[in-house]
């Protein structure tokens, strides 16, 4: 599907809040707000993560996936993808029996499963752990940042996510193949598990979401920002109030090249209760459920459980 319309994506500066005095704090936070509950979506600038190793960082995840199959197959670990490798055809969204046409490393937090790590390119751990890292300060601070309008105590979000079961996702999206299943895609319709999604501009387009009417909208961010999404969890939390927004990577419609991305997943701590905000219970809520239940739920629907 061709798309041409852009998606209308609200742009933020994180700097305005982690910088800014009460008003422009207060400004942010309602902005942040209200774009999540009108297209499950923001673009944040000014981010402070350092644009030179971010540079680098890319760099190395992509000598790392030009690396022969047999050497990436070593760092397999387990069904469940959760660490190291998970090569092309293990995942489907939600729903669809057809396999996305990616690859991917996972990276987690040592204290919840324990790391592995290639050992080419030489700076892959060490990027990647500073990727890490970084993309986890900037979510937590997003998190602070939405209590306020959703009438929070400040650390509510940090005592159920700090430490928690967060995953950097780094991705590699390879030239679409000659004979391939036209029912597959790069990554078909879904919706995120977790709390928030960090994204890092990707190397290429495609990226769509699927607006309140309906309709595919592609999301054209500005190269070194990071596009913020909604997950499952959060709308479970709220009721709602903060939907989920279903999105895609549609297969290039222009040069057929490698698109690289590099998501993280905000998570709560694998114990952390996830229940419904009190002021949005109105009967229809969730069920009380951990971090870790509802994860394995959702890992078996997309066939890494």
């Amino acid at each position: 599907m061709t798309t041409t319309e852009k998606a209308p994506v609200p742009t933020l500066r994180l700097s305005q809040y982690t910088e800014g005095d009460g008003d422009a704090r207060r400004a942010f936070s309602s902005a942040l707000y209200e774009a999540l509950k009108a297209t499950g979506f923001v673009i944040i600038t000014d981010h402070g993560i350092d644009l030179d190793r971010l540079h680098d960082s890319y760099r190395t995840v992509e000598e790392f996936f030009a690396l022969p199959a047999v050497e990436k197959t070593r760092y397999m670990v387990g069904k469940d993808g959760q660490r190291g490798y998970t090569p092309f055809g293990r995942e489907h969204a939600k729903g669809n029996p057809h396999p996305d046409l990616k690859e991917f490393w996972h990276v987690g937090r040592d204290e919840i499963a324990p790391n592995v790590w290639p050992v080419e390119p030489a700076a892959f751990e060490a990027e990647v752990a500073w990727l890490y890292r970084s993309l986890d300060d900037a979510g937590l601070t997003l998190l602070e940042a939405l209590t306020q309008p959703l009438e929070l105590e400040a650390n509510y979000f940090a005592k159920m996510a700090e430490g928690g079961n967060s995953i950097l996702r780094l991705l590699h999206y390879p030239p679409i193949a000659e004979g391939a299943d036209p029912h597959c895609v790069r990554a078909a319709a879904h919706e995120d598990i977790n709390l928030i999604t960090l994204l890092v501009a990707a190397s290429a387009s495609g990226l769509e979401l699927l607006d309140r009417n309906g309709k595919w909208q592609a999301i054209d961010a500005p190269q070194d920002s990071i596009i913020v999404d909604a997950g499952d969890m959060l709308a479970r939390i709220t009721n709602g109030h903060i939907s989920a927004t279903t999105h895609r990577v549609v297969n290039p419609d222009g040069p057929n090249q490698s698109r690289y991305s590099m998501p993280f997943f905000l998570h709560p701590r694998p114990d952390a209760i996830l229940s419904c905000m009190p002021q949005f219970r109105d009967g229809t809520e969730a069920e009380d459920i951990t971090g870790a239940g509802f994860l394995a739920e959702r890992l078996a629907e997309i066939g890494l459980k």
